[in-house]
């Protein structure tokens, strides 16, 4: 069985709005409702939402009774760094998860496709990303911003979520982690790379599974979220 760990710990201050991004609206419903609804209708065991602790009450309250999301069990307050916010979601993940799969709550159009297949990948015994590939052309710049080289185009994914792991594995690589004092991790796909030494499954995702960053995503989003 897998739990699902959703992070959902915005501010809203790259959006220039008072109002935390996973709250705002996308075709008249709550950014996080999307990602939660996706996975409330998956074959998780459970659903561990991971927040900001002065929103917890309001996640209980106004999104997951709201909407009647049954399979989210816990929420929980995130950390300082994105890594902790996974850890602390890893850490109250059901002792009988041996899979953890953790996924973006800014991205709302994750598919029960990516799921299962990211949970197969997984139980083949790999560490899985979704991603696809990009579509321009990358440069690799000096400190001057200077072009130093130009990476093969067809070698480049963007990394998307879901990620998905065995559970033990990525408490064993975070412990590693904590222990280094390293502070360069950017998702847990570099922390299993890094620690591990394993190699991870990259399976398709989609160019609409995008993340909500900025406020110009939230006209991409709605135009998705309305086809």
């Amino acid at each position: 069985m897998f739990s699902a760990i959703v992070l959902s710990g915005g501010s809203g201050s790259r959006m220039g709005t008072d109002t935390p991004k996973q709250f705002l609206l996308i075709n008249d419903k709550p950014l996080i409702y999307y990602a939660l609804k996706a996975f409330d209708e998956s074959q998780a065991a459970e659903v561990i939402l991971v927040t900001r602790e002065e929103d917890i009450d309001y996640m209980r309250e106004e999104i997951v009774h709201k909407y009647d999301f049954k399979k989210v069990t816990k929420i929980v307050a995130g950390g300082e760094t994105r890594y902790d916010s996974v850890f602390n979601g890893i850490s109250a993940a059901s002792d009988e998860s041996d899979i953890v799969m953790i996924h973006d709550g800014a991205r709302p159009f994750v598919t029960d496709k990516m799921i299962e297949e990211s949970y197969a990948a997984c139980r083949e015994g790999n560490a899985v990303t979704v991603g696809m590939p990009v579509k321009d052309t990358i440069k690799v710049i000096d400190e001057n911003s200077y072009s130093i080289s130009t990476p093969a185009r067809n070698t480049l994914v963007q990394v998307q979520t879901p990620q998905t792991f065995n559970k033990a594995e990525l408490l064993e690589a975070y412990s590693i982690m904590y222990k280094s004092n390293d502070t360069d991790i950017t998702d847990d796909t570099m922390i299993v790379e890094r620690y591990l030494g394993k190699k991870v499954k990259v399976i398709q995702g989609s160019y609409t599974n995008i993340k909500v960053t900025t406020i110009e995503d939230i006209g991409v989003a709605n135009v998705f979220a309305t086809r």
